[in-house]
């Protein structure tokens, strides 16, 4: 393989790697270092923060030490950090193993940027490949899986980065060596005489600027399977504003092909710089919005099509006629050897600025759901700075520095079709693979209804491990399941459909409603068949995240049953007084004198005020008999927040919840006696 391409395949496991390791770190920080809504999301975002910032001192060090070692070594430990994650350790060894793999990513990023002037193909494949991925496991990482195949994959994906990586440095310093044979080496210094006081060009530095915004557009929007399946079915007529089970891969390839069509091959200059960056910015509003489809798909073309326009090696001014001002020996002046000189500290600069970017974006949007402040702005913003960097770029590549073996052209059109058509294929082929469960037929009506009530905490257990597994076994058994703080694609917990997860292990279709954005809420989960849903979202009165009242007609074979699945949120020191009016006064329409089950995590105690407003409206503690049934902290129950009610003329016995750790929160069982 010419070096080159080498180079290519190297920073694309890389970020393959990487995004392995961020999909571990991003959720630790908000259930082990802290606990979200607990810990204040200012320490949460500082420590997060931290760590990026850290990394700025990386081009520093690469320039005095070199980036073949201090590549090297931080590509060690990124692989040993990534591969020592798949033992699911949990705790603070998961925390800390995490954050040195971030913290070894960004500077092999450094490395990496000082030797590579053109990484846009590299970047494209790494984020698309990590994403068919992601796809095909259906959104739950080897990490989280273990067994043999989770260890054979992952050790196959290091090892392959670390011969990769080891193979770029050998091939470097022979070609290091052959030059100095033939007495052609550049000089040590940073740049010629005749440069002192002229603006010299850094190849890349636009395209690696741009490598921590993609890593957020791709993961949040552009590039996530959790978001194409979330996205799959909704629109029905009777469910309107709700979201029943569909397979989104089929989408999900177009995007695939979209992005990387756009990315690996130019489109004619002038267009692309109009629009790509309008296709960019369209589909993060549309994702704001709440438009997933249209939004994931144009941000996915937009996204590859800027990462495009960066690819060239002359990152001067932009010139009228598109070429760029800097002049050819200027390049080559300024990319002697391996670590690039003044240009490769600029790019690796680049590439931790863009990280840092990446880092305050996430935080910025994640932050408002503890802070209450409107948070659309952040993916715009970030769209927007994409959009700029990519639409000042020169039109066309400049001259390939000479010397420079790493900075090569683009990849053969050869290779770039089997890329395409390999990635494209296999986002399709996760249809195939994860069919969502169907809606069971209707059956003789029975006497009674096993029911569950679970806060899930997107999956995450006391340990901070995504444990679907866990949050399954806990919910076998029951006929009809109420959850809360259901994920279906946060990137602040790893981009998982945890949903999709759960009910492909109970086989049972489900009905999701979107709360603090289109993909965390609420979800009933059902063995009866669902024949329509409907949904109110609550009045915030105060309270920071969003939440709303979720109603499914349930056939119980020629009875119908009403389910309401919701989960309150206080105001900052206050009971949600006002949420639990709205729920029950929901609640007594939706049903209309039908049979009735309303449940979730209530945020309030048997004695509050809240409370009280449901059984005010007529219905029944369901839980009673248990009393006290402490649900919360799930290692320590003190509190109890989690309750069922039921409507008068159904009996609730057999009345449960379990010790378990695998969410914040215990389950809530018990058997529904149909009058």
């Amino acid at each position: 393989m010419r070096h080159r391409h080498l180079s290519t395949l190297t920073l694309a496991l890389g970020i393959a790697v990487l995004l392995d390791v961020l999909r571990v770190w991003l959720p630790s920080v908000i259930t082990l270092f802290g606990r979200a809504a607990e810990t204040p999301a200012e320490l949460l975002g500082a420590f997060a923060l931290g760590w990026f910032l850290l990394a700025l001192a990386a081009p520093t060090l690469v320039r005095r030490v070199g980036a073949a070692p201090v590549g090297l070594v931080a590509a060690g430990v990124l692989a040993v950090a990534r591969l020592a994650l798949t033992a699911q350790p949990g705790g603070p060894a998961q925390l800390w193993l995490a954050c040195a793999g971030l913290f070894a990513g960004l500077v092999w990023l450094a490395a990496v940027a000082a030797s590579v002037p053109r990484p846009v193909a590299g970047l494209a494949l790494g984020l698309a490949g990590n994403a068919v991925g992601h796809a095909l496991l259906g959104t739950e990482d080897l990490v989280w899986r273990g067994g043999v195949l989770a260890w054979s994959l992952s050790a196959l994906l290091v090892l392959a980065f670390l011969a990769a990586s080891a193979a770029v440095r050998r091939e470097r310093a022979g070609a290091r060596v052959r030059g100095d044979a033939a007495g052609t080496a550049a000089p040590a210094t940073d740049a010629a005489d005749g440069d002192a006081g002229r603006s010299v060009p850094t190849p890349g530095r636009r395209a690696w600027l741009l490598c921590g915004p993609a890593l957020l557009l791709a993961g949040q929007v552009a590039l996530a399977p959790a978001l194409w399946s979330a996205a799959a079915g909704t629109g029905s007529p009777d469910f309107p504003g709700l979201v029943r089970p569909g397979n989104g891969a089929l989408p999900g390839a177009l995007a695939v092909l979209l992005f990387l069509a756009a990315a690996l091959f130019r489109a004619p200059a002038r267009v692309a710089r109009v629009l790509w960056p309008l296709a960019l910015l369209a589909g993060s509003v549309l994702f704001v919005t709440g438009l997933l489809v249209p939004a994931y798909l144009l941000t996915a073309a937009g996204l590859g099509g800027c990462l495009a326009l960066t690819d060239t090696t002359d990152d001067g001014p932009a010139a009228a006629d598109g070429r760029g001002a800097a002049e050819p020996r200027a390049a080559a002046t300024d990319e002697r050897g391996a670590d690039g000189g003044r240009a490769g500290a600029r790019r690796g600069r680049a590439a931790v600025l863009g990280m840092l970017v990446f880092a305050v974006a996430t935080v910025a949007y994640y932050a408002a759901y503890d802070l209450g402040y409107p948070n659309g702005w952040a993916p715009v913003a970030t769209a927007v700075l994409v959009a700029l960097v990519a639409a000042t770029a020169p039109l066309r590549p400049g001259p390939t520095p000479s010397g420079a073996a790493s900075a090569g052209p683009a990849l053969p059109a050869t290779v770039r079709v089997a890329a395409l058509a390999g990635l494209t294929a296999l986002a399709g082929l996760a249809a195939a693979l994860h069919v969502p469960p169907a809606q069971a037929r209707a059956t003789t009506t029975p006497a009674a209804v096993r029911v569950a009530a679970y806060n899930i905490r997107m999956g995450f257990g006391l340990d901070g491990r995504l444990d679907v597994d866990a949050v399954a076994r806990e919910l076998r058994g029951a006929d009809v399941v109420l959850l809360s703080e259901v994920d279906r694609g946060w990137w602040l917990n790893g981009g998982h459909d945890t949903l999709a997860l759960v009910a492909a292990r109970l086989g049972m279709p489900y009905v999701f409603a979107p709360a603090a954005d289109p993909v965390w809420g609420d979800a009933v989960l059902s063995r009866f068949p669902m024949r329509s849903g409907q949904t109110r979202r609550l009045t915030a009165h105060g309270a920071p995240t969003g939440a709303q009242a979720l109603g499914v007609t349930l056939d119980l074979g020629g009875r119908e049953l009403a389910v309401v699945a919701t989960h309150l949120q206080p105001p900052p020191g206050r009971d949600p007084v006002e949420q639990a009016g709205e729920v029950a006064a929901f609640a007594g329409r939706y049903a209309n004198g039908r049979p009735l089950v309303l449940g979730g995590d209530l945020n309030t105690e048997p004695d509050d005020p809240a409370f009280a407003e449901f059984t005010r409206s007529g219905l029944v503690d369901a839980l009673a008999a248990a009393r006290p049934l402490r649900t919360s902290p799930a290692d320590d129950p003190r509190t109890q927040i989690d309750h069922v009610f039921v409507s008068p003329g159904l009996t609730a016995t057999e009345v449960r919840a379990p010790r378990t750790e695998a969410s914040d929160h215990l389950p809530v069982t018990l058997t529904v006696t149909l009058p």
